[in-house]
């Protein structure tokens, strides 16, 4: 299990050293920490009085002609799609920038291999309509190393460009966020050298107790070295829970929900419909793909006790994934547990089933149900785990709602992250990353001093592992596909749902609880989807189909 060491000034050198991600890259370091920690009561934590932490400004991006190339030859085939909204970083040709090209332009008249454009994507445009997702499945393969002919054959050139760009960054010091877009360009581009410089160059600066760029930049600069690796894929694996549910897991997906609660209200905004649409039912069957630590029945079990009225009952199927990301095999039946003994000291009716399968092998007759019982199935942060057409032809992801359209559900509700690292290629990927974390980790800033270990227990075991995996690995090894508000519309409209508009009565009861927070997060409603956010950044989404 990927587990926190208890620190308080522990260097980012020193908690890096000791990762899985450093052991894969680096195999002389030594395994991860084996050590636990011991977090406060999540219900404790409140908004921090004069809290007022903002992304740091950003100078513009001038620091090598391989950005410039990558931008132009990008923004012609993706600006449709990509390029409509303000860049979040803007070219500035200066003298220095200029003589840099004029560099790479005579290195590429001297290199004596002229086919080897021909493999890179942004450097022509010639190539965009190619699916990339699967370019990267074998990142050792596609890129050129040191002891390479071809890398040998230009030597004394790229010294002389890789002194020039320390000499450059000596001069104009660049923040994080622009070293970490410089390095992804440059991975894009196979430039593996250069980008190892700026890798060791983060490593030297960035602190996971630092203000959010640092903390960002700490866990994205080693998906960059995983993905350099070719390691992605066995790291995600070594960050996965391989022990059943420990209170200090739990603990931490805990305090996540308290002190980022865009994830909070997803449930919230999950369990308000569920709860209007089962209002007059005697028996209510939930099935759930993906019940994770149980919080959001916890919340359920606790809503229907409080209610006045006799309480329906209540029986939850939940699929015990083997390959699920936050929970070992037979996890779920202690989750069970924990569940049935809350809602017989409640005196909510219960019962807990659980259907021990990979969720694409599922079938109707799996999941038991029964005449009488009003179903609902519920996807909370499930849905983007199952691969879609850019995967494979299977198309698990569509599969499986049809599936569910054919059980005749009285409502099913889905909780999902409100960005697109779906099918994105890697670089506008890594951008959409970044810019999504950054503001996920801006705001917490807003709740836990930066010194907390709390919060940086929430941000290794909740986070890291996500932004590793978005970033380093390619193909059916990259779980962590998100999609945007309206690609889930639109795919839950294929599979013949028709959306439901959540009740006003749920959309005051966020909203109240949002004012207890921050004036800073934000709800809206677009076209009966919720969406959560911080300032004008949303984060989550949650909706109701039947």
């Amino acid at each position: 299990m990927y587990m926190a060491d208890p620190y308080c000034s522990e260097s980012y050198e020193k908690y890096f050293h000791d990762s899985p991600i450093e052991e894969l890259v680096h195999p002389s370091s030594s395994a991860v920490s084996e050590n636990s920690f011991h977090p406060q009561d999540a219900s404790s934590y409140q908004l921090r009085v004069g809290s007022n932490s903002t992304m740091a400004a950003q100078v513009p991006l001038n620091s090598s002609f391989m950005s410039m190339r990558l931008r132009d030859s990008y923004q012609s085939n993706f600006e449709s799609d990509y390029l409509e909204s303000p860049s979040p970083y803007q070219l500035d040709y200066d003298e220095v920038t200029m003589r840099l090209k004029l560099q790479e332009l005579e290195r590429a008249l001297l290199d004596d291999n002229d086919g080897d454009d021909d493999n890179d994507m942004f450097a022509t445009g010639q190539n965009m309509e190619l699916d990339v997702d699967g370019e990267w499945s074998d990142p050792v393969q596609n890129v050129p190393f040191h002891d390479s002919p071809k890398e040998s054959s230009s030597a004394d050139s790229n010294l002389s460009s890789i002194s020039s760009i320390k000499e450059v960054s000596q001069i104009y010091p660049r923040s994080p966020k622009q070293l970490l877009i410089d390095c992804a360009a440059l991975l894009s581009e196979g430039n593996i050298e250069e980008a190892m410089i700026i890798i060791n160059d983060l490593r030297q600066t960035v602190s996971i107790q630092g203000d959010p760029p640092q903390r960002i930049a700490a866990y994205m600069v080693e998906g960059l070295a995983a993905r350099m690796a070719a390691s992605g894929k066995f790291i995600y694996k070594a960050l996965k829970c391989k022990e059943p549910p420990s209170t200090d897991r739990l603990a931490a997906m805990q305090i996540l929900f308290e002190v980022c609660p865009c994830f909070k209200f997803g449930f919230m905004a999950a369990n308000g419909a569920i709860i209007e649409a089962f209002k007059d039912e005697k028996r209510v069957h939930i099935i759930d793909f993906d019940i994770n630590q149980g919080s959001q029945y916890i919340a359920l079990i606790q809503t229907i006790a409080s209610r006045h009225g006799k309480s329906p009952h209540l029986r939850v199927t939940g699929v015990d994934d083997p390959e699920s990301v936050q929970r070992s095999v037979g996890g779920l039946r202690i989750i069970g547990l924990r569940l049935e003994e809350l809602a017989k000291e409640l005196k909510v009716p219960f019962e807990f089933h659980i259907v021990p399968s990979k969720t694409s092998n599922v079938t109707p007759s799996m999941l038991d149900c029964k005449p009488g019982e009003a179903l609902v199935v519920n996807f909370a942060f499930q849905l983007h785990h199952m691969p879609d057409e850019s995967v494979s032809t299977v198309n698990q992801r569509d599969q499986l709602l049809r599936m569910i359209k054919s059980l005749n559900p009285k409502l099913v509700t889905v909780v999902e992250q409100d960005v697109n690292t779906n099918t994105a290629p890697f670089f506008p990927r890594f951008i959409e990353a970044y810019n999504y974390y950054s503001t996920v980790f801006e705001s917490l800033d807003a709740t836990l001093p930066r010194e907390s270990q709390d919060r940086m227990n929430v941000e290794r075991q909740c986070l890291a592992r996500d932004i590793v995996n978005i970033v380093a690995c390619e193909g059916e090894e990259r779980i962590e596909r998100y999609e945007v508000a309206g690609k889930w519309r639109a795919r839950m409209k294929m599979a013949g749902f028709t959306s439901c508009p959540v009740s006003q009565n749920v959309i005051d009861m966020i909203q109240k609880l949002i004012k207890q927070y921050c004036d800073r997060y934000k709800m809206r409603e677009e076209m009966d989807l919720l969406h959560f956010g911080w300032e004008d950044k949303s984060l989550i989404v949650a909706s109701a189909w039947k």
